[in-house]
């Protein structure tokens, strides 16, 4: 009898399927309605932001709700309902977008890359794209309007010589440390500065400082990867598993790339361009931008001189190849279903926040920062968490000697980066646009987000010594 292969050995102690790991959270988090006491904020009407924010000192018990059996159960169902605007978005902007890649416009295009990049120069490419996006996320907010993306970045990764991870990296690393060393995001920093009554704009100069940091910090850890992959492409985290967004160098180097091609990349350029006007400008969300990702679709078939029955056939397998993230993401919002349900949310933030004032400052500073990046699993939403956790640590930050600044610090790091991590927020939904396993994403991003959450410490532990925000 031979032997179980080091990849058998590997499978055999892996982690379960993803819709089985996140059933096993919602069981977690429903017997945890059964063990921690139910209590809530009041809450107002932040005249200034116009958001509903928590009353600081009003934390009072309320009547037990766990959650049953039965209820557990219903909340996967509320969960589909009240993510339906995201699972629909992604639906219809993948489908659009792969429409514009099964036109072979990004195979023209990465021929022409691969011609001005050889061999290990490539990887050139990396900390590019990680700051381009990294700035569209830190300055206009864009975060899920990246996932259409993603099959393009993982294709272009893979041609280039390295693997899916690599181009689901420089997406989700660049859209997290965006939201993480945002200057002047509106959804996030705008949020939690106006609750927490500081200046709009209010320390940008060390906040680009924090971006610029933690874009070196995740350039190093992917290029490595990418050259070890290069390399060795049994070195693959991914190696041997079926990507359906990839390419083959030759494919690409062979690729047309005529009038229609370039046509096609122009029509992509400008949606790109009027979806980040009328986000910025009008504050578009999901139903304007899958309107605007379904026209630049169709006009893209329109070009490449396609009938309506070759439009429809390709936005139906688009459909198929997005079902699985789908899924998941409305399992992971009944997660947050039965934590709201059985009203321990508000409990948690509570008691997470007593023994700040017992601290040092900058240790106060970094329990600031664990205390948002796990808060981020429950309440994925940045503006939500803003609203809920601000009037609480805005008010303990002037306890404490720091300035209210290094409090809105702490709230974005912790929000941003464990987004591309935690399996409520956006993890398992990436993962799944770019045909990686959730767990084999995990093993590469997980020691690269503690290196960046210790650069975050590092980086809370500076901005309280240089007296960050008063000045």
């Amino acid at each position: 009898m031979s032997k179980p292969t080091t990849l058998e050995k590997r499978k055999k102690m892996g982690l379960p399927h993803i819709y089985g790991l996140l059933f096993l959270i919602i069981v977690v988090c429903t017997l945890m309605t059964w063990v921690l006491p139910t209590g809530s904020f009041d809450r107002v009407v932040n005249e200034a932001t116009g958001k509903t924010v928590v009353v600081a000192g009003t934390y009072h018990p309320v009547e037990a709700s766990p959650v049953g059996l039965f209820d557990m159960f219903r909340a996967i169902y509320e969960g589909f309902m009240d993510a339906g605007g995201v699972i629909f978005f992604v639906f219809i902007a993948y489908a659009s977008i792969s429409i514009i890649i099964s036109s072979g416009a990004f195979n023209g295009l990465v021929a022409a890359m691969l011609k001005v990049f050889k061999g290990k120069a490539r990887v050139a490419i990396i900390p590019v794209f990680l700051t381009i996006i990294g700035i569209a996320s830190s300055t206009i907010g864009l975060f899920e309007e990246w996932f259409p993306f993603i099959p393009v970045f993982t294709g272009i990764a893979i041609a280039m010589g390295f693997d899916a991870i690599v181009g689901l990296a420089i997406v989700a690393l660049g859209a997290g440390i965006g939201y993480s060393g945002a200057m002047v995001n509106p959804f996030t920093v705008g949020v939690a500065q106006g609750i927490a009554e500081v200046p709009p704009m209010s320390g940008t100069g060390y906040r680009l400082f924090c971006h610029l940091c933690m874009i070196a910090v995740a350039s190093f850890f992917v290029i490595r990867y990418a050259l070890k992959v290069q390399a060795d492409p049994t070195k693959s985290l991914v190696y041997n598993d079926d990507v359906a967004a990839s390419m083959s160098e030759e494919d690409v180097q062979n690729a047309r790339f005529s009038v229609r091609e370039v046509l096609v990349l122009l029509i992509l350029l400008a949606g790109i361009i009027v979806i980040v006007y009328g986000c910025k400008t009008y504050g578009w969300y999901f139903p304007e931008l899958a309107a605007s990702f379904t026209i630049m679709g169709i006009l893209s078939a329109i070009v490449m001189g396609w009938g309506l029955n070759d439009i429809a056939k390709k936005y139906e397998q688009g459909f198929t190849n997005v079902a699985m993230a789908c899924m998941m993401i409305g399992l992971a919002r009944g997660i947050l279903m039965v934590l709201q349900a059985g009203n321990i949310i508000d409990t948690i933030v509570y008691y997470m926040s007593l023994p700040l004032s017992y601290l040092p400052a900058w240790l106060s500073a970094v329990c600031m920062l664990v205390l948002q990046t796990f808060l981020n699993f429950l309440i994925p939403s940045g503006s939500g968490q803003a609203a809920t956790s601000m009037p609480i640590m805005a008010p303990l930050s002037d306890l404490l000697g720091l300035h209210r600044d290094v409090a809105v610090l702490a709230f974005q790091f912790g929000d941003g980066l464990s987004n591309i991590v935690w399996p409520t927020g956006f993890a398992a939904i990436m993962s799944g646009l770019a045909g990686v396993k959730i767990q084999k994403w995990w093993r590469f991003v997980v020691p690269v987000f503690l290196c960046l959450f210790v650069t975050q410490a590092i980086l809370m532990i500076v901005a309280v010594l240089i007296g960050f925000g008063a000045y």
